[in-house]
């Protein structure tokens, strides 16, 4: 029997009815999934900090152990980005550009840290580095002190970090292809030469994404840097050990007042992301087309 174009027009609006319910049944479980899991807990973080009232949260994070806890998160993340910057930036050059014996293992070794529990990050370093460690007898006789001092949150906190901005580039570069250099270098550039005008200014966006990532989780670290840290109060504690310190004492506003900062600064991570790819999004997105 011959469907009429009543019944098929029928048929099409049923279609489009039910597709559009589905898409909103879809939307509307993932912003309930998102208010209960991601906006409901930092609307309560910043209620708690701020429960007994804005002079209180100042006169919390302003403590001495508060300020000391800031600027020893600060200095590990200054330290460990960098370096991951650094590594990552060559690693993934050398791996989407180029063939070499090893390359697998490569980038299983890049992974590995996200397969490894940061706690058993920092007691590697224990025991490599701890006084009755491997190493730990040659260090203390030069008087160099890597665990519960900063040398061993900053090793820490870079095997944490460690994949993160290679494993934003790998793909890209990949994806990109080695076309570009190689008529750079037929042409008479050479390696370092090409890699700064062809290849940096290809991932240039990929590379500020995961620059912007490795910072937020250095400061963001608890696992590992607890374990290596010593829980020494105002001389090896970051922000999150310094908050499950406050948090265990009954200082609850102190304790959230400093886990606002850190929420503040994924927030601001967050924004800063959003911001770059609403003001560049055109040539972010030409770059990945490329």
């Amino acid at each position: 029997m011959t469907e009429t174009a009543a019944e098929r027009a029928a048929r099409t609006r049923g279609a489009l009815e039910e597709t559009r319910l589905t898409r909103l049944v879809l939307i509307g479980a993932a912003l309930a999934f998102i208010g209960l899991f991601l906006v409901l807990p930092l609307v309560s973080v910043f209620t708690e900090a701020l429960r007994r009232g804005v002079l209180a949260y100042f006169g919390a994070i302003g403590e001495r152990d508060a300020l000391a806890a800031i600027e020893l998160t600060l200095l590990v993340a200054a330290i460990a980005v960098p370096f991951n910057l650094l590594f990552g930036l060559t690693a993934s050059w050398a791996i989407a550009k180029f063939d070499f014996p090893g390359k697998s293992l490569l980038i299983t070794l890049i992974d590995l840290p996200f397969s490894v529990s940061p706690v058993i990050a920092g007691l590697i370093y224990v025991l490599l580095f701890g006084a009755r460690g491997w190493f730990g007898p040659a260090l203390s006789s030069i008087n160099l002190q890597i665990i519960f001092a900063v040398p061993g949150l900053v090793l820490a906190t870079i095997f944490v970090t460690f994949p993160f901005v290679a494993r934003e580039l790998i793909p890209l570069m990949q994806e990109q292809g080695r076309e570009e250099e190689e008529a750079a270098v037929s042409l008479g550039a050479t390696g370092l030469q090409a890699f700064f005008r062809v290849t940096l200014p290809n991932v240039k966006w990929g590379l500020l994404y995961g620059v912007l990532l490795c910072n937020a989780r250095a400061m963001g670290e608890f696992g590992a840097v607890s374990v290596v840290s010593g829980h020494v109060r105002g001389l090896t504690n970051t922000m999150p050990l310094y908050v499950e310190i406050l948090y265990n004492e009954y200082n609850f506003v102190g304790a959230f007042a400093v886990a606002s900062l850190l929420a503040g600064l994924a927030l601001c991570t967050l924004a800063v992301k959003t911001a770059l790819e609403w003001r560049y999004g055109a040539e972010i997105a030409a770059t990945n087309r490329h």
